[in-house]
């Protein structure tokens, strides 16, 4: 007749079943499905009808409740709504009142509240990325939620002490009526009392034990999170303390620094106030004042150049063109060898070139409080620390390094030089431009899976094809290589190192790149420079980079010195700011650049180079007389809207647009990154996780493989060759052990822009063809390069051919 239901319906959810409705007199009581729910009862002929048509609903904040007999209820609102219920049985009926009571003291407490002016949380929207917002949002839902039992357990005590007081009426009249004739209806009203008295008894029970185990659970988390406040307040304290003693520190430091000579400084502005007149004085000023920080001694100055050196051409001695002869030369140098060549870029136009796009999905303002997980990692290699996609930007590293090309016109008109010191001058403001994308980008890549590669297909837009590949896992480095028609070839090996010091993060490069021309036949190599991030534990985090790096040409000798300054709150210069200097082989200056690494590059033509005075630290300083600067590299702006999409720019953009016909190992086709860049964060991180245990299989099933090769008399020359490589460590990278400490540490994941630390520094050679997990790279092989004395992995070719052909089955799924 009846579905079965719990003892007592639980305070606040919905309350369903079947009750009989009086319909007429002709029809009498029908059967009908009634639904309790916020405050509301409302009934249907059946379950089915619920979806579409409901046949009446009573609001239980103005009705009556009213019983009659031991199955009878009536529910009036004042007459205008009037259901005459029945139920199967009496035990059913009382389940039904308790819950309608229930029901109808939290609607009349819920009107109360609305009808009060002062609500207590109105109008707080959910302000989604605040974690304080969104922490008062849950405490007040927590409280209303404690608020709402503690009604229902008024209403059950209400109803406890109605009930107690009628049992007790009941039990009265039976005392007197012991020796009458009615002593067995009493007897029966007694007991239709206490087994009401009884089920409220339960319900109030209940209510207080529900009441009971939420107060507890809530009362834990929030011991949890206050001495979690705590411990994160000493921690701060400490911080700021020594925050505190570097500032007193800094300082006295700084009163104690002594000024430049006068006698240093003041012909430097003679000479500046000589050359007004041409409206270059401040710029010059800015120059000066650019290469002369206080802080940190720059090694060498810049002053204008007498005018005479303005209206000579080419009569130094280094036998180079001046600076203006120099432009000249480089535009007639490109005008013809566009008129020259039947396949430069006015052909190519003709082609019609794709249109890619110009924006992505606004990034999810989910809010995820970094230090919450990076405060257990001060002093850890944070590779081996698995972070969520939340830190992430949906691009991969091997994204990343192909997004170095962004100003790759600076190699094309490299290309074009005549004087390998003029080429050498756009090198160097091409390894400065690579830097430009990270100003504003403090997401981390993703860490691309073992054989994932990535492919910038630029033949037609740009004139050149570029290739990425992940070739090892321990430690992960990521091989590049780049053709362009223009006559230029760009190949690099990165892997990365990283340290969490609490306040900041350090991110130190390994591995080099190459660059090589094929007319001059010239031969670069540099390094990078070190990433910081900081105010990892309070504040905006942001990006500075610091460091030196030295481009060398390997066929003339030529090099030069850049120096990335760091940010120095002290200091009177621009901040990121990056000086350098270009020598011949003999170590003689012939340009001087300067700029920020963030905006733009400028150099200059060194007319006469002395030895000025000694500076704030005793060392001798260069004094070199230039000429006017010339900007050789601007930082293109970002796209509209940048900020709501990581900051990338309009090549990075692109870079994870869907294309036909790349490898299945592409970046393009992995499914977290995909998923994250459309704003499926919570599938991208659990695709995520997949992933990674599907790599750690593999790679266990490799090293199963090889040890058991390498058990074989036939695989002596591979371990011989193992034995032999730089990747041999004590106890390590062999057999099960390696395997053990592997399951340890092997995670796909790592912090912001940092693949995984090599153990062997810089001066070991971190890259191998043939790891103790005997993987092979899939298009790049491990190369001695003569010229630079290192070694790295160079493209072997064939993947050019294999998609011009669509076959890719030797590829891998790693997806």
């Amino acid at each position: 007749m009846s579905e079965p239901k719990p003892p007592t319906p639980t305070p606040g959810d919905t309350y369903k079943g079947w009750l009989f409705k009086w319909t007429n007199y002709i029809k009498g009581y029908q059967r009908r499905w009634f639904v309790l729910s916020n405050g509301l009862l409302s009934y249907y002929r059946s379950q089915a009808e619920m979806g579409h048509t409901c046949r009446g609903t009573i609001n239980l904040a103005t009705a009556n409740i009213a019983v009659e007999d031991s199955c009878n209820f009536v529910i009036s609102n004042g007459g205008a709504q009037t259901y005459h219920l029945k139920a199967s049985t009496e035990v059913e009926r009382q389940r039904w009142i308790t819950a309608l009571e229930l029901a109808k003291a939290k609607a009349v407490h819920m009107q109360a509240e609305s009808d009060d002016s002062g609500d207590e949380c109105p109008a707080a929207p959910p302000s989604s990325g605040q974690g304080g917002g969104c922490r008062n949002l849950e405490i007040q839902s927590t409280l209303r939620t404690l608020g709402s039992k503690v009604e229902d357990l008024n209403t059950c005590n209400d109803l406890i002490v109605k009930h107690g007081s009628a049992l007790q009426r009941s039990l009265s009249e039976l005392e007197a009526l012991r020796v009458s004739g009615d002593v067995g209806d009493k007897m029966k009203q007694v007991t239709e009392r206490a087994t009401l008295f009884r089920i409220t008894s339960n319900a109030m029970i209940n209510a207080c034990r529900d009441f009971l185990s939420l107060a507890q659970s809530h009362s834990k988390r929030w011991q949890k999170a206050l001495h979690s406040e705590r411990d994160q307040r000493i921690r701060l304290e400490e911080t700021l303390e020594q925050l505190a003693k570097q500032h007193n520190h800094l300082e006295r430091a700084f009163r104690g620094a002594t000024v430049l000579p006068s006698s240093f400084s003041n012909p430097a502005l003679g000479n500046k106030g000589g050359v007004s007149g041409k409206g270059d004085a401040s710029d010059e000023d800015d120059d000066n004042e650019f290469f002369d920080a206080m802080e940190d001694p720059a090694e060498f100055i810049t002053v204008p150049a007498d005018p005479k050196y303005h209206r000579r051409s080419g009569s130094n001695a280094s036998g180079f063109s001046c600076e203006t002869g120099m432009d000249d030369q480089s535009v007639n140098f490109d005008e013809l060898s566009l008129a020259s060549n039947p396949e430069s870029p006015q052909t190519l136009e003709l082609e019609p070139v794709r249109q890619r796009r110009t924006r992505i999905p606004d990034k999810p303002n989910y809010y995820l409080n970094l230090w919450s997980i990076m405060k257990n990692c001060i002093g850890k290699e944070l590779s081996k620390i698995p972070m969520p996609v939340n830190f992430n930007e949906p691009l991969s590293m091997l994204q990343r390094l192909s997004e170095d090309l962004e100003y790759y016109e600076l190699l094309d008109k490299a290309a074009k030089c005549q004087s390998s010191l003029e080429q050498m001058c756009y090198v160097a403001a091409f390894t400065v431009s690579s830097y430009s994308t990270t100003v504003h980008r403090t997401g981390k890549p993703f860490n691309p899976l073992l054989g994932e590669t990535f492919e910038l297909d630029r033949l037609k837009d740009c004139g050149y094809r570029s290739l990425c590949e992940q070739v090892s896992h321990h430690p992960p480095a990521a091989a590049h290589h780049a053709l362009s028609e223009k006559g230029w070839t760009l190949r690099q090996e990165i892997t990365l190192a990283s340290k969490f010091r609490g306040k900041y993060l350090s991110i130190m490069p390994l591995g080099s790149i190459q660059c090589l021309f094929d007319k001059s036949e010239n031969h670069y190599s540099w390094k990078k420079v070190t990433t910081t991030v900081h105010n990892i534990i309070v504040g905006k985090l942001w990006i500075d980079q610091s460091g030196e790096i030295d481009v060398v040409n390997h066929k003339t000798g030529d090099r030069c010195h850049l120096k990335f300054a760091p940010y120095s709150y002290f200091s009177r210069d621009v901040p990121r700011k990056v000086t350098g200097v270009v020598t011949d082989k003999d170590g003689k200056a012939h340009y001087v650049l300067s700029g920020t690494w963030d905006e733009k590059m400028e150099f200059s033509r060194i007319m006469q180079s002395s030895k000025g005075e000694n500076g704030t630290e005793g060392k001798q300083r260069t004094v070199y007389q230039t000429l006017k600067a010339k900007e050789i590299w601007k930082k293109n702006p970002l796209p509209e809207g940048a900020e709501n999409m990581y900051f990338f720019s309009s090549l990075a953009l692109t870079l994870n647009e869907s294309e036909e016909g790349v490898a299945p190992t592409d970046s393009r086709r992995r499914p977290d990154q995909r998923m994250m860049e459309d704003g499926r964060w919570d599938e991208a991180n659990a695709e995520k996780q997949k992933l990674e245990e599907k790599q750690r299989i593999v790679r266990r099933e490799r090293e199963r493989e090889f040890v058991k090769a390498a058990s074989t008399p036939e695989e002596a020359v591979t371990e011989d060759s193992i034995n032999d490589s730089p990747l041999k460590t004590d106890g390590v990278e062999t057999g099960t052990e390696a395997s053990e400490v592997s399951d340890e540490t092997d995670t796909e994941d790592s912090p912001p822009l940092t693949p995984v630390a090599s153990p062997y520094g810089p001066s070991h050679v971190p890259f191998q063809s043939a790891h103790p997990d005997n993987y092979q790279a899939m298009w790049f092989d491990k190369f001695d390069d003569p010229a630079s004395g290192e070694t790295l992995h160079v493209y072997k070719g064939g993947y050019w051919e294999a998609k011009e052909q669509g076959s890719w089955d030797m590829c891998p799924e790693i997806f």
